[in-house]
């Protein structure tokens, strides 16, 4: 029998939005027998995790046309210590958005580009609509269909890692 793979799902939240959909996306990949899942803050994520994962899913709030600092900071961490090192493992985005969320796509993908990662579903991005610095700051309630599509996005890439395919 071959050992369990690991997912790992990195994200960061200011106002719970992208916390909902890391844990939709974490609850998905659960249901999948082989797979064990790990749910991690961006700041209490390091190297060690990113090392010892088979495939990841990045979670970001999109905060002034990029990807959260903190997730950014995830990313200076880690980047050098698994260079060279994780190449051809999967991955998958999931971004809560204000507006747009399209610029945070882009930075995970340049970065996962420099990892050697292979991106294994289109980004999923979950649009706020807050527009005020109220709404920006409030609360975030995801909506079911929103989370059903993370979850799903989530067993999709636990099931792929259980298969072999990535």
């Amino acid at each position: 029998m071959n050992p369990p793979k690991t997912l790992l799902v990195v994200y960061h939240t200011m106002t719970g939005g992208t916390a909902q959909m890391a844990q939709a996306a974490a609850e998905g990949a659960r249901d999948e027998p082989g797979v064990q899942v790990r749910l991690l803050r961006a700041t209490e994520a390091g190297p060690d995790d990113v090392l010892g994962a088979d495939g990841y899913v990045f979670a970001t709030p999109e905060n002034l046309a990029a990807i959260a600092g903190l997730m950014k900071d995830f990313f200076d961490r880690c980047y050098y210590p698994a260079l060279d090192r994780i190449n051809g493992r999967p991955y998958a985005v999931l971004v809560c958005a204000g507006s747009d969320g399209q610029n945070a796509v882009r930075q995970i993908d340049r970065i996962a580009t420099g990892w050697r990662l292979k991106s294994v579903a289109p980004a999923l991005i979950v649009c706020t609509h807050a527009q005020t610095p109220e709404a920006i700051l409030a609360p975030k309630q995801i909506g079911d269909e929103d989370l059903a599509q993370c979850r799903e996005l989530g067993a999709a890439l636990a099931a792929g890692m259980a298969l072999g395919v990535y």
